[in-house]
């Protein structure tokens, strides 16, 4: 026990190599024996980290031809000077939602991420420059049904309650202002905000 104690800083692997020569213990393998230094308390004291200011063994070594990063398939994928990510976005950059609105990049801070830029709703966007901030309470209204549309001419601030009027109501027995003809929407447009103004006078 003395002679593994004395050794315990050493490499694992040497130690028990020495251990198993000198007494003739070739019974006992490389897991014992690590069992036994553990069960003691005799650590080797490595992290298995480089400690701050280690040199890296391979600094200034040159990989060779064909192999790793300076494999054919490996140089194919790898960027050149110039080259910009795929999925690079810059200001000013346009992509399409999910439910159909351009969404572009404009250079306010993201509030999630703090990112210097982040995403709105382009015909939102568009519309507040001409308009001004939509009023609490009110939503913008794809006036030709065409969401890629984002001409601040072609939405309207709507209160929220009227959306569901053009929607056909609750129940769907009114026409709905998307799918109503391109000549009848401004007609269905003011029967449901006739419907929302006598339904809040009506409610006081």
């Amino acid at each position: 026990m003395q002679w593994i104690e004395a050794r315990s800083k050493d490499a694992r692997a040497e130690a028990h190599r020495k251990f198993c020569r000198k007494f003739g213990r070739d019974d006992v393998s490389l897991s014992n024996f690590n069992s036994l230094c553990k069960r003691k308390g005799w650590m080797t004291g490595r992290t298995g980290y480089f400690a701050k200011g280690t040199t890296p063994p391979n600094k200034g070594k040159k990989c060779p031809e064909g192999v790793g990063g300076r494999h054919p398939n490996a140089r194919k994928t790898q960027f050149k000077k110039g080259h910009l990510p795929h999925n690079h976005n810059y200001l000013g950059h346009e992509r399409v939602s999910k439910d159909g609105y351009v969404e572009v990049s404009i250079a306010e801070t993201n509030p999630h991420t703090g990112f210097e830029r982040r995403y709105v709703l382009k015909h939102r966007h568009e519309w507040e420059k001409a308009n001004g901030p939509v009023p609490e309470g009110y939503a913008l209204k794809c006036l030709d049904g065409d969401r890629l549309n984002t001409d601040p001419t072609n939405w309207k601030a709507v209160p929220r309650a009227v959306l569901a009027l053009l929607n056909g109501g609750r129940h769907r027995t009114a026409l709905a202002y998307d799918a109503a003809e391109p000549e009848v929407k401004p007609t269905v447009m003011a029967l449901a905000e006739l419907k929302h103004k006598l339904r809040e006078r009506s409610n006081g």
